[in-house]
C-alpha cells in the first residue's frame, strides 16, 4: 500500500485538535516532502525519522518520492511530537506495519537518531482534551509523557520506549519480528500519587497575627491581597506559605492545573494536586504574564490556575504587564488573539502582591527614617493604577517587628489550623451559593450577602465617605460575607463590615 493515515494531535491552548498524518509513496525522483503548515521543529523531523528508521534496522524507502501531509493544512503544528506518527506512516505506506491495525490509536513522540522515544510537552493536556471531547482512542506515548497522560481517569495509554516497541505491535501477519529492542511496550493505568501535597508552614512566621488573619480571610473567600510594608517585614514568607491555606484540590482541578503545566513543559509528578505558586520576576513582560507566542502558550497567570500568583515588588513590574491583569482578575480566563489563531486559557488564580510603601521602603516605619521626597513617593505609588488597585479585595500593612519580638516570639499558628477554619467557611459559602464569595457576580451578590440593617447603613456610610467606586463597594461586601462565614453568622453584621472596611487600605503619602 502506497498511502497510509496515522492519527495524532496538535496543541492549541488547552485544546488538542486532531491531526491526520497522510503519507504517500510514489515513483519518481527520490525526495522527502513535508507539507501542512509545519513549524521548523516539525520540518526537521525528516532527518530524525530517516536516521531513526535506518538505525533501528528498518527499511527507509530511499528510491521513492515521499510526501507527508499534516492535515488540516491551516492548523499550525510545532515541536517534535509528530516524529513517531510520521515514521509509522512511512512504515505503513511501505508495508512494514499493518495500516489497518493503526486505526483506533493516536501517536505522539519525538524520535532520537537511534530510534529511542523522547517525551513531548502537553501529553496531559492532550489526554484531558480527549476525555472532554469524549473521543475513545488509545494513546501511544514515550516514557515521561505516558505517565502524565495516564493520570486522566479512563484514559487508555500505552508507553513505548523505542520505535521498535511500537512497530512490533503493528506487524502485518506472517512477518518476521524486527530487530531488538521490543520489550518496552507497557499499558498504564490511571494512578495518581498517594502522597499528600507539602507546603511550607505558616508557623515559621513569628508575630504578624493581623496579617495572618487577613490571609485566613483571603483563603476562605478566594480574595486577592496586597501587602504593603518595609523590607524584611515578612511579606514574601507569608505569600509563599499562602497556598497551604487553600482547600485540597479536586481531581478535576488538579488535572486542569497539571495540563497547563504540561503545556509549558513544567509538569512534575511529585507536585500532583499541589496548588501552584507562581513567582515571576518583576522584569517579566506582559506576554510572559498573560501568555502569547505563535502558536499561543500559557503565561504565568495560567500556570498559577487554581493556585497563587505572587507578584513581589509590584510597582516595579512594567505598567503594561500590570494592566494586562485587570481582565483575568475579573473573568478568570485570558484570551490570546493573533491574526491567524485564537486561544483561550483558564486563569483563575489568587493574586498575592507585595510592595514597599516608597522607593526606600521605610515610609511610616518606626525604626528607620524615610529619605524619599513627597514627589518620589507619589511617583512610586502612582505606578499602580486605580482600576488595578480597585480589583484587589484586601489591602493590608505589614509592619516590621522589633528584634526582641522577633527573637523571643513563640511559633505562631500552623498552616493546618488556619486552613481548617478557612475550609469550614469556604464550605459554608459553597453550600449556600455554589462558589467562593470572591466569585459572586451581579445579582448574586445582593441575593447571597444577607446584610443586616445596621451593616447596610455602615457600608453605605463608609463607601460615601471614602469615595469608593461600585466595584470597591461590592468587593468590600464580599469580604464582609467571608468574615461572617468565618464567624458562622448567617447574616452580615456591622462588626463584619467594620473589619472589611479597614482592609480597603489607601497607600500613605508623606
Amino acid at each position: 500500500m502506497s498511502l497510509s493515515l496515522v492519527h495524532s494531535r496538535a496543541l492549541v491552548g488547552l485544546q488538542a485538535p486532531a491531526v491526520t498524518v497522510e503519507v504517500h509513496l510514489a515513483n519518481g525522483l527520490p525526495s522527502f516532502t513535508l507539507v501542512g503548515l509545519a513549524d521548523v521543529e516539525v520540518k526537521e523531523a525528516r532527518e530524525r525519522v530517516r536516521s531513526a528508521l535506518q538505525n533501528s534496522g528498518l527499511d527507509f524507502p530511499h528510491n521513492k518520492r515521499i510526501t507527508v501531509n499534516l492535515a488540516p493544512a491551516d492548523l499550525p503544528k510545532d515541536s517534535g511530537r509528530l516524529d513517531l506518527p510520521i515514521a509509522l506512516g512511512i512504515l505503513a505506506a511501505s508495508g512494514q506495519v499493518d495500516a489497518s491495525k493503526l486505526s483506533g490509536h493516536e501517536f505522539a513522540g519525538e524520535l532520537s537518531l537511534s530510534g529511542e522515544l523522547r517525551p513531548v510537552r502537553g501529553a496531559l493536556a492532550m489526554s484531558l482534551a480527549l476525555r472532554q471531547q469524549q473521543v475513545l482512542t488509545r494513546l501511544v506515548l514515550p516514557p515521561g509523557s505516558a505517565e502524565e497522560a495516564a493520570l486522566v481517569p479512563d484514559a487508555e495509554v500505552f508507553r513505548a520506549q523505542h520505535l521498535l516497541d511500537v512497530v512490533q505491535q503493528f506487524l502485518p501477519p506472517s512477518t518476521e519480528p524486527p530487530p531488538e529492542p521490543g520489550e518496552g511496550w507497557t499499558r498504564l493505568s490511571a494512578q495518581a500519587p498517594a502522597d499528600a501535597p507539602r507546603y511550607a508552614d505558616l508557623a515559621d512566621v513569628k508575630g504578624q497575627a493581623g496579617v495572618k488573619r487577613v490571609l485566613e480571610i483571603a483563603a476562605a473567600g478566594g480574595h486577592s491581597l496586597l501587602m504593603v510594608g518595609p523590607p524584611g517585614s515578612g511579606k514574601s514568607m507569608l505569600a509563599q506559605r499562602f497556598a497551604g491555606l487553600l482547600p485540597p484540590m479536586s481531581v478535576e482541578d488538579a488535572l486542569e492545573a497539571a495540563a497547563l503545566a504540561s503545556l509549558a513543559g513544567r509538569f512534575d509528578l511529585s507536585r500532583w494536586a499541589q496548588r501552584p505558586t507562581g513567582q515571576p520576576h518583576h522584569s517579566a513582560s506582559a506576554v510572559a504574564l498573560v501568555g502569547g507566542g505563535s502558536p499561543p502558550r500559557p503565561g504565568e497567570i495560567s500556570l498559577a490556575h487554581h493556585g497563587v500568583l505572587f507578584l513581589d515588588e509590584l510597582p516595579e513590574f512594567p505598567r503594561a504587564a500590570l494592566e494586562a491583569l485587570r481582565e483575568p482578575l475579573e473573568t478568570g480566563t485570558i484570551t490570546i488573539a493573533r491574526a491567524a489563531r485564537r486561544a483561550e486559557f483558564p486563569a483563575r488564580f489568587q493574586l498575592i502582591a507585595a510592595m514597599n510603601p516608597c522607593p526606600c521602603g521605610y515610609l511610616g516605619s518606626a525604626t528607620r527614617a524615610c529619605r524619599c521626597s513627597p514627589d518620589q513617593v507619589s511617583r512610586y505609588q502612582g505606578k499602580l493604577s486605580g482600576p488595578l488597585l480597585d480589583r484587589i479585595d484586601l489591602h493590608i500593612e505589614v509592619p516590621s517587628l522589633p528584634a526582641q519580638d522577633l527573637l523571643n516570639a513563640p511559633p505562631g499558628e500552623s498552616t493546618s489550623e488556619i486552613a481548617a477554619r478557612s475550609l469550614v467557611a469556604r464550605q459554608r459559602a459553597q453550600a449556600r451559593q455554589g462558589c467562593a464569595n470572591a466569585a459572586l457576580q451581579g445579582q448574586a451578590i445582593d441575593a447571597e450577602a444577607h446584610l443586616s440593617e445596621g451593616a447596610a447603613a455602615l457600608l453605605q456610610k463608609a463607601a460615601t465617605k471614602l469615595g469608593w467606586s461600585g466595584r470597591s463597594t461590592h468587593r468590600s461586601l464580599k469580604v464582609a460575607r467571608t468574615i461572617a462565614d468565618l464567624a458562622g453568622s448567617p447574616t452580615i453584621e456591622p462588626a463584619h463590615v467594620a473589619e472589611a472596611v479597614q482592609y480597603r487600605r489607601v497607600l500613605k503619602e508623606q
